[in-house]
C-alpha cells in the first residue's frame, strides 16, 4: 500500500468518526411532546444540554422541560413540519390515534427546500372546514337531518354540547349548522323529497285502503291524520302516512267528509280507486263516510272495547275492577311498597314483574291489570296486611273470585286484538274467521264457567254480533276471505256462496271490461289492428326444472267469452288446494297470479284494507312524541311535516 492509499484511509475514518459523533440521537427517558419527532441531541452531547435540530442542525436554547422555543423553531424555519406537528397535537388531545402522514424528510443540513411547498398546502387544506357546498358536507348535513326526522329529536339537539363534541371528533372538518337552518331549510328539503317518493309510489296503486281518525295535541289543538294502504307490483303490502293535517273546524261529519275528500284530491288519489276506509265508531265520522259514498269498515279494536264496556256495567265487575285501580295506585306512589312487593316476591317465588296500570282508552291494559294482580295477590296481601293504612285495600276472597271470572273470559282474547292491529300483514281476512273462532270456542260457554264468566261471554258475542251483523260489511269480509287463499269460502255462509261468487265474478268482468277499454279502446276495429300490429311471442326452449313446476290449473280460454272465462277461472281458484293457514297470502298470489290473473286483481282490492285504524292511532302517538311539553309551540305545519317524515323515512 502506498503512502497515499494510507492517507485516504486515515481521512475516511476521521471523518466517519465525526459524523458519528455529530449524529443525533432521540432523547432519553419519556417525552411526552410530539415535537421530539424532529428534535434530539449530538451523540457526542453526553449529558444532552444542546436540543439540535434534525433538518438544520442549529442548537435551539430551550430550558428544561419546555418545548415552546421548540415549536417557535418549526414555525419560523421549517413551516411544513410546523403544520405536521399541529395536527399531531390536535389527535393527540382527542385521544385518536395519529393517521399516517408523509415521513419526515432525511436529516438534511440544507433545510426545507422549495419543492416541500405543495405538500405545506395540502397539510393546511386538511385541517380547512368543508366547502358547504362540497359532497361530503352535503352528506353528512343530510344524515343529520334524517336523524332528527326518524329519531323525532328536537332541533335544538344540533345545538348540545355533547351533540357538537361528538360531530367534531367524528369529523374535525365538519362545521354543523344551527337549529334554524334545520328547521326553516333541511327539513323542508327533506320533506320535499321524501313527498315525491310517496307520490311515486302511490301511481303504481290500482286499489288502496285508508284509515282516518282525529285527535287533540298537548297543547290541545285539533289534528286529522290519513293513511293510505295498498299492495304493490311486488305482492308487499304498503303502508304509508299521508298527512297530519290541522283541523280548527266543527268536527262535524260534512266538515270531516270535505276535509277527507280534499286529502285524498290533494294527493292526485282517485276516489273510485278507495276500497273502504277503516275507521272508529264516532257518529261524525261514520256520517262522513256516509256523505262521501265510502264503503267503511268499523274497527275491530274500538269493537271489543265497546263490548269490554258492556261488560263493566255489570256492579260486581265495576267493583272488582275499582278494588284493583286503588291496589296498583297504593304501590305506584310508595317506593316503600315497591320494595317490600320486591321482598314479598322473593319470599314467595313470584316472578318479579311490577303492577299494570290502566289506560282508560285501552281495554287491554285493564285485563293486563287484573292478570297481574291475581298473579301477585300473595304479595300484594303481604304487603297490604303490614300497614293499617291500607289494609283495607287487600281484595276479598269475593274480589278474587269475580277477577278470575274476568280473567278467564277476557284473556284470550288480549291476542286477537294485538294480532288484528299489525299493518304490514294482511288482516281483513281474519275477521271472519276469528270471528267463528269466538262464537264455536274462545266465548263458547263450557261447563266448568263460573256464572259471571259465562254472562261475559254471552254480552261480548252478542254485541260483536249485532255489529257484525250489517249486510254489505258482511259482504265485504266474505270478499276478502274468498280472494284469501287460506280461507276462500270456508267462513262463508251456505246460502251465501253462489251470490259471493256471483258478485265476484261481477267485479271481475268490471274489472277486465275497464282495461279493454283504456288499453284496446271499444271498436272492433283498434282490436283487429292491435292483434296484427302485435306479432307472436317466440316460444322459449323449456329447461328440465319446468317439468317439475307447478302447472297452471286454468285451462285454455280461447274461444270463450269473458264471461264463461271468467267462471272458468274463478272455479279453478276455489278448486286448488288451499294455502297453508301460517302462511302469507301476499307470498302465495306473488307465485300464482299468473294462473289467476283476474282473481289476484281482486285479491289486490280486498286484502290491502285494514281490520283495525290502528295506523291512524300510531300516527297520533307519533305526534305526541313531536309536541311535547318542551316543543308545545310547534307550527301545525312543522307537526305535519316532520310526522309525516317520522312515518315514511
Amino acid at each position: 500500500m502506498t503512502t497515499a492509499d494510507r492517507d485516504t484511509n486515515v481521512t475516511e475514518r476521521a471523518s466517519t468518526s465525526d459524523y458519528k459523533a455529530d449524529e443525533i440521537v432521540d432523547k432519553r427517558g419519556k417525552t411526552n411532546s410530539v415535537v421530539w419527532k424532529w428534535f434530539g441531541y449530538r451523540r457526542s452531547d453526553k449529558l444532552q444540554v444542546s436540543v439540535c435540530c434534525r433538518m438544520c442542525r442549529r442548537v435551539v436554547p430551550t430550558s428544561s422541560g419546555n418545548t415552546s422555543n421548540l415549536f417557535h423553531h418549526l414555525k419560523q424555519f421549517h413551516s411544513t413540519e410546523y403544520s405536521e406537528s399541529l395536527k399531531m397535537r390536535h389527535h393527540k388531545s382527542l385521544s385518536q390515534p395519529v393517521p399516517e402522514t408523509s415521513p419526515a424528510p432525511p436529516p438534511s443540513p440544507a433545510g426545507v427546500s422549495s419543492k416541500e411547498k405543495p405538500t405545506q398546502q395540502t397539510l393546511i387544506a386538511a385541517f380547512m372546514p368543508y366547502d358547504k357546498q362540497s359532497r361530503h358536507h352535503k352528506d353528512i348535513t343530510k344524515a343529520v337531518t334524517n336523524f332528527l326526522a326518524k329519531d323525532m329529536m328536537p332541533f335544538t339537539t344540533v345545538e348540545n354540547v355533547g351533540f357538537r363534541k361528538m360531530m367534531s371528533v367524528i369529523d374535525p372538518r365538519y362545521e354543523l349548522p344551527g337549529r334554524r337552518y334545520f328547521s326553516r331549510t333541511a327539513i323542508p328539503e327533506l320533506y320535499g323529497e321524501v313527498r315525491e317518493r310517496v307520490e311515486e309510489k302511490l301511481k303504481s296503486a290500482s286499489y288502496f285502503a285508508t284509515t282516518a281518525d282525529l285527535w287533540s295535541s298537548r297543547t290541545s289543538e285539533p289534528y286529522m291524520s290519513l293513511t293510505v294502504h295498498f299492495i304493490d307490483k311486488d305482492w308487499s303490502l304498503v303502508s304509508l302516512c299521508l298527512q297530519t293535517v290541522y283541523f280548527p273546524e266543527d268536527h262535524t261529519g260534512e266538515a270531516i267528509a270535505a276535509g277527507l275528500a280534499d286529502a285524498l284530491a290533494s294527493w292526485g288519489l282517485g276516489e273510485d280507486r278507495q276500497v273502504c276506509i277503516t275507521t272508529d265508531s264516532g257518529t261524525n265520522v261514520i256520517k262522513a263516510a256516509e256523505l262521501n259514498g265510502w264503503t267503511r269498515l268499523q274497527c275491530f279494536g274500538h269493537r271489543l272495547n265497546s263490548a269490554i264496556e258492556k261488560v263493566n256495567q255489570d256492579k260486581r265487575v265495576d267493583r272488582a275492577v275499582g278494588v284493583c285501580k286503588k291496589v296498583v295506585a297504593a304501590f305506584s306512589f310508595s317506593w316503600k311498597k315497591k320494595r317490600d312487593l320486591a321482598a314479598a316476591q322473593e319470599e314467595y317465588n313470584l316472578p318479579k314483574h311490577k303492577l299494570v296500570r290502566e289506560t282508560p282508552t285501552r281495554w287491554g291494559s285493564r285485563q293486563q291489570m287484573v292478570k297481574r294482580v291475581l298473579e301477585q295477590k300473595r304479595a300484594i296481601t303481604e304487603v297490604l296486611s303490614k300497614d293499617k293504612k291500607t289494609r283495607s285495600l287487600v281484595p276479598t276472597w269475593q274480589d278474587v273470585d269475580i277477577l278470575e271470572s274476568i280473567d278467564a273470559a277476557l284473556s284470550p282474547l288480549l291476542e286477537f286484538t294485538d294480532a288484528l292491529s299489525g299493518e304490514s300483514y294482511v288482516s281483513v281476512s281474519f275477521l271472519k274467521p276469528v270471528m267463528h273462532l269466538f262464537n264455536t270456542s274462545i266465548l263458547k260457554e263450557a261447563e266448568d264457567d263460573t256464572e259471571l264468566t259465562r254472562t261475559i261471554k254471552t254480552t261480548v258475542m252478542g254485541y260483536l254480533k249485532e255489529k257484525y251483523d250489517d249486510p254489505a260489511m258482511d259482504d265485504l269480509l266474505d270478499m276478502a276471505c274468498l280472494v284469501d287463499p287460506r280461507f276462500k269460502l270456508q267462513y262463508t255462509q251456505e246460502e251465501k256462496r253462489e251470490y259471493i261468487k256471483d258478485k265476484a265474478m261481477l267485479e271481475m268482468l268490471k274489472g277486465e271490461r275497464a282495461v279493454v277499454v283504456r288499453v284496446e279502446g271499444s271498436s272492433e276495429e283498434a282490436m283487429g289492428e292491435a292483434s296484427v300490429a302485435v306479432p307472436p311471442a317466440k316460444k322459449a326452449k323449456r329447461s328440465l326444472a319446468s317439468f317439475f313446476s307447478n302447472k297452471p290449473t286454468t285451462s285454455n280460454t280461447a274461444g270463450l267469452s269473458a264471461q264463461q272465462a271468467v267462471e272458468r277461472e274463478l272455479g279453478n281458484y276455489l278448486l286448488a288446494p288451499d294455502a297453508d293457514s301460517d302462511s302469507d297470502p301476499l307470498d302465495w298470489w306473488k307465485v300464482y297470479q299468473k294462473n289467476f290473473p283476474s282473481v289476484s286483481k281482486l285479491a289486490k282490492q280486498y286484502l290491502c284494507i285494514q281490520a283495525t285504524s290502528s295506523p291512524s292511532e300510531r300516527v297520533f302517538s307519533t305526534g305526541g312524541n313531536k309536541v311535547t311539553c318542551k316543543r308545545a309551540a310547534l307550527k301545525p305545519d312543522n307537526v305535519d311535516q316532520l310526522v309525516f317524515l317520522a312515518r315514511n323515512l
